[in-house]
Formats: C-alpha cells, structure tokens, sequence
C-alpha cells in the first residue's frame, strides 16, 4: 500500500522544522565506534551472573541518572522472590536479568461440556487492558446461565516443513517417489528424538524444482513446537544418509507450515488443536445477561462480516486474540502463537423463538500442559487454578480457552449491537486511569 505523497510532505515538514537534513542524515549512517560489550553466560541462571549483568548495563548508562535509574530497575524487575528462585528459570530464558510482573484476573465461572473439559471453570486471564476480564466474564456467564457450552477437538496435529531444493525437476521427482517409498522410515527417525511425539502423516508440494515435505506430528500433552522441530531435523538428517537423490540445498523450516503466523492453512490443515464450541442462549438470557437480542446480534454480525471481508481478514471473527492471549500469557504458553491461533470463525444465528444460535470453530489452538513456560512456578499455579488432571489435560484445556473464546465474542458482539461497547470502556478504563 503506497503512502501518500500529501502526508509524506507533512511528515518532512514536521522533521525538518527545528534540523537540517544533512544532520538527519549523519545520523542514519554506519557508526564505526566501539561497540558496547555483550551480555555474558547466555544460557545459564546464577545469582553471580545476573549481577554481572546488571553490573554492566550500569556500566554502559550515558548519565549518573541514568545510572541511579539502572539500580531503581533491577530492585523492580529481581526483586526478592525472584532472587530466591533463579534456577527456576533455567532453560526458559537467556541471559536472565529478573521478572515483569502482570496484574491476573479470573473470568468465570464458565460451565465447558466438553469431550475433554468437563464442568464450571474459573480461567485465568494475564492482562493490562481494562474491560477485557469483565467482559468475557460477562459472556461466561450468559453461557453458564444457558447450562454450558458444548466443545469439541476435532483433531491435532503440529506440522513442520522442511524443503529441499533440486537440480531440476526430474531429480524432485525422483526424491518424491523415494520418500513415499520410505515414510516408515522417516516415521522411526522422527519418533527416536521424543518419548511422545509421532509423526502421523506427510505430504508433499512439489514446485518446479523445489520439494516441500509437510510433516505432522501429534505431541501429547506438550504444544510441541520444539519437539516437532528437532524430529524434522532428524527426518531430515535420516534422508540425507540414505536417499540416492540428492537435494542441492535444504532447510528444515521453509515458512510452509504456518508456524506463529495466520494464514490460509488455517482452513486446509490443523495446527496444534482444532476446536469448535457451540451454545444456544435463550431471549431471556440474551436480554438479563448481554442487554441485546437475537435479531440485534445477527445484524452486527452480518454487517461486520461484510467489512471482515473488505478488509482482507483470514476468518471472521471479533476478537480471539483477546481471550487467547490473555489465557496464553497467564498459563505458560508461548505467546507467540496466538498469531495463528486467532484465526478462526464465528457464527450467529437467531432461532424462531428468539434465542441465539452461537458457534466457533478455531482451527489452530496451540495448547500445551507440559514444557515451555508451563513449570514455571506463576504459570503453573494458573493452570492448576483449572484443575486440568489426568490424561488428555491439553485437550481439555484447548476446549476450555476456545469456550472463553466463545464467551468474549458474545460478550463483545452485544455490547456492539446494543451500543453498550463505548460506555463499557468508559467506565472500566478510561474513567479509571484519569481518577474521575
């Protein structure tokens, strides 16, 4: 999208009102002095290396008060119980220097009758956006007061997509044939690196001289990106040795597995957890609980379908990456993924009697209940706030955050619908923070 040339000249005029060009551009150019002196110990956690640290970030301070300030913010972020727990966080971080603390709130209580998840959960939230944990509180309990949503993972699988690039087309060719002479064998190779990741299926996109080997694994309890990446590594390492044709170069991600960005793979394979989760919310719930009714929410519905549409977005949907992220960031998951993982549809539809037909389907739920942040000791205290046991605990919490999903869009699509959303935030947020 090109930018204009209008706000291009007001964007100058501005920069240039109090400086000179060349000065600007002296600025932009290569620097050729020293370079400030690296973090030390990398991966490793110790109380003598995070001093160390801190010792040099005071160090490299340009002024005594930007020095004094160095000291106020290593109080703050390694403050007492952080320094008590350092091992804690080995193998979660490099170059460790303390901790941000995130205001927790809890929505709820949210009734799942799921195939995994099963009764009323109260979910911890991670957020600094006021508004956010009320409102999908307030969906959580239209869905409870309606006797539970019903959830379902329809499938799993974490793909990885190493690609192989050939002399010309002929040799991919060949290569393609070999490996669906071999899938057994890749199969073992992939499964000698985890205890509970296997590798369940493999396709391949052939493009000219390029071979794209689309890898899926089911990882267990765990969200399992790490894992699937260090079996496609040995998939990889496996076709090498014994495969007669031989690539020219080769890379074990070439961007084909939608890994933390949305896509339209969303639509044709799964990533992590497909979930969809459905309820029917009486008139009278719609009106005590959410203030709208059927026809109200349909309207908004449709017309902010049509404009999800013009705006080019994958899915239509109001808000995922609300829910997901706070839910992600609170239970020790990565993050990152709710790129993908906000990628999905929501559906209304008003019944004769005026209740509310309400579904959504998230093909993309990167969930886990084991590894990554999930041992860090905040993280894991959010989960067991789910009290998530036995087995399949990552399923029952995929359908646990995709029925809060659920909850934020009625939430917020009546809120829209019936002209409540500005008024909401007003009195949540904005009014708050000015102290009125």
């Amino acid at each position: 999208m090109p930018t204009q040339l209008s706000r291009i000249r007001k964007y100058l005029d501005a920069l240039f009102a109090d400086r000179e060009p060349e000065a600007l551009e002296q600025l932009m150019l290569p620097s050729e002095d020293e370079v400030s002196p690296r973090l030390v110990g990398g991966t490793k956690v110790s109380s003598e290396l995070v001093k160390r640290r801190w010792s040099l970030l005071r160090r490299t301070a340009r002024t005594s008060r930007q020095e004094e300030r160095t000291d106020e913010i290593a109080d703050e972020l390694l403050d007492a119980r952080t320094r008590g727990r350092l091992d804690t966080y080995s193998g979660n971080i490099e170059n460790f220097v303390g901790t941000v603390e995130l205001p927790i709130g809890i929505a709820g209580p949210l009734r799942v009758r799921g195939l995994f998840a099963h009764g009323d959960f109260y979910v911890p939230l991670a957020t600094t956006e006021a508004a956010l944990v009320s409102s999908y509180s307030r969906g959580a309990q239209a869905i409870s007061a309606a006797g539970g949503c019903t959830a379902l993972v329809v499938s799993e699988g974490v793909s990885r997509a190493p690609a192989f690039a050939f002399v010309n087309l002929i040799d991919a060719g060949k290569f393609v044939v070999w490996l669906s002479e071999h899938l057994d064998e890749l199969a073992e190779a992939a499964e000698s690196t985890t205890r509970y990741g296997k590798l369940v299926d493999a396709g391949v996109h052939l493009e000219g001289n390029h071979v794209y080997l689309l890898l899926e694994f089911t990882t267990g309890e765990a969200a399992g990106q790490n894992m699937v990446t260090i079996a496609a590594e040995a998939v990889c390492q496996y076709i090498l040795g014994q495969c007669p044709i031989q690539p020219d170069h080769w890379f074990v991600e070439a961007n084909l597995s939608g890994d933390k960005k949305a896509s339209h793979l969303s639509f044709q394979h799964v990533r992590g957890k497909k979930v969809t989760a459905e309820v029917v919310l009486p008139k009278e719930i719609l009106q005590r609980r959410l203030r709208c009714t059927a026809k109200e929410m349909q309207q908004y519905y449709r017309m902010s379908s049509i404009g999800g549409v013009m705006s080019g977005n994958i899915g239509v949907q109001g808000h995922y990456a609300n829910g997901l992220a706070a839910a992600y960031i609170a239970c020790g998951q990565d993050a990152a993924c709710v790129a993908e993982s906000a990628v999905g549809i929501t559906r209304f539809e008003p019944a004769p009697d005026g209740a509310l037909y309400a579904a959504v389907t998230l093909p993309n739920v990167i969930v886990g209940t084991v590894g990554g942040g999930t041992g860090l000791p905040s993280q894991r205290a959010c989960l067991d706030l789910l009290q998530l046991e036995g087995p399949s605990r990552a399923n029952a919490f995929a359908e646990i955050v995709t029925s809060l999903v659920l909850a934020g869009e009625l939430s917020i699509i009546a809120a829209l619908a019936s002209g409540d959303f500005v008024s909401a935030h007003e009195s949540l947020a904005r009014k708050r923070h000015r102290g009125d």
